[in-house]
């Protein structure tokens, strides 16, 4: 559900199948047979962020393997006895034996095999931030070596294109650096993987546009702005005294229950699905002050409700330098 119509995460239908149930995606032995790895197979577009999110999950305890071959896959993820350990490999175009056949069979047979998890995770980028990471680094595009990067980039968005529909997560890192690539990561991941839908709720501000992987969008200008008092300009919606102001508003209680009913409604309904992760995203004009105040709110709500949920506020994080520069490898 996305009220604006901005790009979500992707949540094919094949998703609700066998893979996704409570106890392939536990990452527990299953009563019956043995238990195999959970799988986390990583592709996107070159420049996206791929090493960064496979290093990353290193560094969370998974096995991580860039550019492994497809072919072999079916012989690492087999069966064990004991300590089970996630798996992440990082696939792409130039990985030998790769085909979107190929690794659509590859993540299909993974999916069937009984006591094993997989999940898909797509990166994606903007061509005009793809552009400019290569012009930054000086690299060529691997699929235009004596062309420009543009060429590569457009060849590459064409074969990825199928691969990209199938994905249970696509992640836009247009707008991510390094370092909110990574902790974007580690809020997905940081828990069982998918034994429980991750939730994610970010503050944002309309003009710099809405979070590109939001699957719910909503619009806090409606509410009193705290911008126009002149002792709360400086503060942002940590603050209690912003919070203060934005919850004398005489539409904020019912605006804030009725949010927050809906999306205890909606969550369990999503899990049930098979769904692993959902983002809210609210926005205000300059992403300080309202929008921040609901996400706090928010977040503290549903976790009071026994939701793991990652908070972000975008707009802190880009202006007040929270993030470091440069773009995700």
């Amino acid at each position: 559900m996305n009220s604006t119509g901005t790009p979500r995460v992707e949540d094919p239908d094949h998703q609700s199948g066998d893979h996704a149930s409570g106890d392939h995606a536990s990452g527990e032995p299953v009563t019956g047979w043995r238990a195999a790895p959970f799988v986390v197979l990583v592709t996107g577009m070159s420049g996206a962020g791929r090493t960064t999110v496979i290093n990353t999950l290193e560094d969370m305890g998974f096995e991580a393997l860039n550019n492994f071959p497809l072919s072999l896959v079916d012989r690492l993820v087999k069966p064990v006895d004991d300590g089970l350990r996630p798996i992440a490999i990082g696939v792409e175009t130039r990985t030998r034996g790769f085909s979107t056949r190929a690794l659509s069979g590859t993540i299909d047979r993974l999916r069937r095999r009984k006591g094993t998890g997989a999940l898909l995770v797509f990166l994606d980028c903007s061509d005009a931030a793809l552009l400019s990471r290569f012009n930054q680094t000086k690299r060529r595009h691997p699929l235009s070596p004596e062309e420009d990067a543009a060429t590569g980039i457009s060849r590459e968005r064409d074969i990825l294109a199928e691969v990209r529909s199938r994905a249970d997560m696509v992640i836009d890192t247009s707008d991510l650096t390094p370092h909110t690539l990574k902790a974007e990561i580690e809020a997905r991941f940081s828990r069982k993987i998918a034994a429980n839908l991750a939730v994610s709720v970010q503050s944002f501000s309309y003009k710099r546009g809405a979070p590109h992987e939001a699957d719910m969008v909503l619009d806090c200008r409606f509410l009193r702005n705290p911008y126009w008092q002149a002792e709360l300009r400086t503060l942002d919606g940590r603050d209690a005294r912003i919070q203060g102001f934005v919850r004398e508003d005489p539409l904020f209680a019912a605006f804030f229950e009725k949010l927050s009913e809906m999306l205890l409604m909606l969550l369990p309904a999503y899990k049930a699905e098979g769904k692993a992760y959902f983002c809210v995203a609210l926005g205000c004009t300059g992403g300080r002050h309202r929008s921040v105040t609901i996400s706090e709110l928010l977040a503290e709500r549903l976790r009071a409700q026994g939701w793991p949920v990652a908070l972000r506020h975008r707009e802190l994080e880009f202006f007040r330098g929270v993030a470091a520069t440069g773009a995700p490898e």
